[in-house]
């Protein structure tokens, strides 16, 4: 972000509409240009314009990370070519014999490089509910280095305290890492609570159209910054110019989406909340959830997206084959709304017993709730429960 943005204290809804609006000298163009180039000229020996090649530093790029940092209240931002590649640049400050301590309702492709990959080089991980000090005081180890938070978690909505655990985090010595993708820096600020490092998965909200794949890191503190930068353009798995256009593009429009969002979930939530073949509803915004006080303190508003278990797991599939406005389909956090099975989607690479220790089973859907009309979304998914519950009543 320029200077101008950072000094006059706009609100975040101003910011995020002038994202690259001004940082463009020559032609004032108001949507900031895609600079394809790879390569930029010295002007001569030992000079450079501050860009020499795009894997290290992209003018398009740039502005786009100069935006999440600002907007995250962080010292540097970084935008990766995907949300696991923007993990596992963050994983590669590890070392082999480091520990980390996870939350335990964790995304299944994070569980994934944990366990699979960043294993093989001698990174272990220690599954705990992170609100829970006495658990992670119990998991820390001499050799632990970072905390790594979801909060809200992906799919039960787990709320973690973010002051409480990175003050804790900062007492140990160790890093606090959280993972924003749900949230987005509109609703919360990990760094304003005390956290070192923020993720997203900018494919989901912060892209929001389900158009772009990428993933966005955030620093707070020159060396762990500049740790960073050397990891990004080490690894090299850094975004491209016409994506991170894109991202600008989406970001523009994220104040009033999350709005949107947290309506229709909200309503929708309700509903299913009085369904009579429904167990369960998981959405931090209704006052019966267990982290409903923390998150309205470190949050000025909920995403959108939710889980809800049903009673029956004989309704999963029939609910899934009759949607028609709500697709079946993975991912989150778009203008159309998407709904998944955890169980054998995205946390299917989680192991059963675990997944069933923390709830997610075969009874449980997870909703990414769009922006359609809410009386639309919730006419399809009752309808949707009303045709299942007919097909199973005449078995």
């Amino acid at each position: 972000m320029s200077e101008q943005h950072s000094e006059s204290k706009l609100k975040i809804e101003s910011r995020l509409a002038q994202i690259g609006s001004q940082e463009e000298p020559v032609t004032g163009a108001v949507s900031f240009p895609i600079y394809q180039a790879t390569a930029f000229r010295h002007p001569k020996l030992g000079q450079s314009t501050g860009f020499d090649y795009a894997r290290t530093k992209s003018p398009t790029r740039k502005v786009l990370e100069d935006a999440i940092a600002e907007l995250e209240s962080g010292d540097a931002g970084f935008a990766c070519s995907s949300g696991m590649a923007a993990l596992q640049t963050i994983f590669a400050l590890f070392s082999q014999g480091d520990h980390l301590i996870v939350s335990l309702d964790l995304y299944g492709g994070t569980y994934r490089l944990l366990e699979k990959i960043m294993s093989r080089f001698g990174v272990t991980a220690t599954y705990v509910d992170t609100n829970d000090l006495d658990a992670l005081e119990s998991h820390y180890q001499s050799n632990t280095k970072a905390v790594l938070i979801e909060t809200p978690t992906n799919p039960l909505m787990m709320i973690t305290d973010l002051e409480l655990v990175c003050g804790w985090a900062k007492k140990k010595g160790i890093l606090s890492i959280v993972d924003n993708t749900l949230l987005t820096p509109f609703f919360q600020r990990p760094i304003e609570l005390g956290a070192d490092i923020v993720i997203h998965s900018a494919t989901k909200y912060l892209g929001g159209h389900n158009d772009v794949l990428a993933g966005l890191i955030v620093t707070k503190g020159k060396e762990l910054s500049e740790q960073m930068a050397f990891l990004h353009n080490s690894i090299g798995a850094v975004l491209n110019p016409q994506d991170s256009w894109l991202l600008m593009r989406g970001m523009k429009t994220l104040a009033i989406r999350m709005e949107r969002h947290q309506h229709n979930a909200t309503k929708i939530a309700e509903f299913l909340l009085n369904h009579p073949q429904v167990e369960a509803v998981y959405y931090p915004a209704l006052e019966s959830h267990p982290g409903y006080v923390v998150q309205k303190k470190q949050s000025s508003g909920n995403t959108g997206i939710f889980s809800f278990k049903m009673k029956d797991a004989r309704f999963i599939e029939p609910i899934l084959r009759h949607i028609q406005l709500i697709a079946f389909a993975e991912s989150l956090g778009g203008v159309e709304s998407l709904m998944t099975y955890p169980a054998v989607q995205t946390h299917a690479d989680i192991p059963e017993d675990i997944r069933r220790r923390v709830g997610v089973d075969d009874r449980l859907l997870r909703y990414s709730v769009g922006i359609e009309h809410a009386d639309d979304l919730i006419a399809d998914l009752a309808r949707a429960i009303d045709l299942a519950q007919s097909e199973i009543e005449g078995a």
